[in-house]
């Protein structure tokens, strides 16, 4: 049974920083490309980065590079260091099997809540 846990969301202040992480267990993580997707109060979800099996991230274009990907494949956990956050960034975190061109949907209960406001 696939588990996506993810942590470390917040209240941060605009320019501030957090660290999200997603323990994963019940497949086999190390050979798996891993997305972070968001979504916004009244938005869509939308792919943030993915990274794969080998640990090489991709990014969204809108990050402008504020954010670095990273995972640990003996402890099947990935984090997301999240930098310089804005009011935009605000949104629940999600992170799902699959790279950008085709990742699986949050499970029910996913989530970690990052709000940026001063």
């Amino acid at each position: 049974q696939v588990q996506l846990v993810e942590s470390g969301g917040g209240l941060v202040q605009p320019g501030g920083s957090l660290r999200l992480s997603c323990a994963a267990s019940g497949f086999a993580f190390g050979d798996s490309w891993m997305s972070w997707l968001r979504q916004a109060p009244g938005k869509e979800l939308e792919w943030v980065a993915d990274i794969s099996p080998g640990g090489v991230p991709h990014f969204a274009d809108f990050l402008k590079g504020r954010f670095t990907l990273y995972r640990k494949n003996d402890k099947n956990t990935m984090y997301l260091q999240m930098n310089s956050l804005k009011s935009e960034d605000t949104a629940v975190y999600f992170c799902v099997q699959g790279g950008r061109v085709r990742y699986s949907s949050p499970l029910p209960g996913q989530g970690t809540q990052v709000t940026v406001s001063s």
